[in-house]
């Protein structure tokens, strides 16, 4: 399984991913503008990795004239659906189908570590136009939540992950060295059905590679147990969003 198939499993679960992943709270798009030192509205933004459209959609509210790239084609039927009227190229951020110098703002969200910065770093700073600014960001669960640490203690059992303390800045620590990037966390909640929660959950590549067996089986387990912590069937979800800038 090679980074690129695993980061395309996405496309077999497009609709399921427009309709469980959660979004991001306003004050992400503050603090782009405050790193960035510019205004979101009126900027020429390309949304790297637009998967269906999650970021895209928040951007496009905030008054930015936003361009989407996307690699599946399956994700990007979606994006389609949800966002008839904002610009989308099939493309990744490996090789941006987009001319030197036309734009304000790179975002990418949740998809940065799906590209090879050799590629993409410099394929970024050719895009951007002086001044401009790459945003890169990643939605996480808050393991500082016991029935969250809990959960991914049964993540890593179940995929081989290497058991070891969260590291609350572990996004941080595959940056492009090359890039002078400023970072930023933000906490935030939402509180979903606990069917969504655990739909959310077979959106992630590791489950969508593993299979529906094996994704169902883990599932039923989990349900029994958040029922216990979540007994009225709704499920406070806690993440961190993990945010990092470099103006070029």
């Amino acid at each position: 399984m090679t980074t690129t198939s695993q980061a395309r499993s996405f496309d077999k679960a497009a609709a399921d991913y427009a309709a469980n992943r959660p979004s991001y709270p306003p004050a992400l798009l503050d603090a782009v503008e405050e790193l960035a030192g510019r205004p979101l509205k009126g900027a020429r933004v390309a949304d790297i990795g637009a998967g269906t459209g999650l970021a895209t959609a928040l951007l496009h509210a905030r008054g930015a004239r936003v361009i989407a790239v996307e690699p599946g084609p399956g994700m990007a039927s979606q994006f389609r659906l949800g966002l008839p009227d904002v610009p989308l190229v099939l493309g990744d951020g490996n090789n941006l189908p987009l001319a030197s110098g036309s734009i304000d703002v790179i975002t990418c969200a949740q998809a940065w570590h799906w590209t090879d910065p050799r590629k993409s770093v410099p394929e970024a700073l050719r895009v951007l136009r002086p001044g401009g600014a790459l945003a890169l960001w990643w939605n996480d669960s808050d393991s500082t939540v016991p029935w969250v640490a809990d959960q991914d203690y049964r993540l890593r059992r179940l995929f081989g992950a290497e058991d070891k303390e969260p590291d609350p800045t572990a996004r941080f620590r595959g940056l492009p060295a090359r890039l002078d990037f400023v970072t930023r966390q933000m906490a935030w909640t939402r509180t979903v059905p606990l069917d969504t929660h655990l739909a959310n959950l077979a959106t992630y590549s590791d489950f969508l590679v593993l299979g529906e067996n094996g994704t169902r089986a883990f599932l039923a387990a989990e349900r029994d147990l958040l029922n216990e912590v979540f007994p009225n069937g709704m499920v406070e979800e806690r993440y961190v969003v993990s945010l990092a800038v470099a103006v070029r």
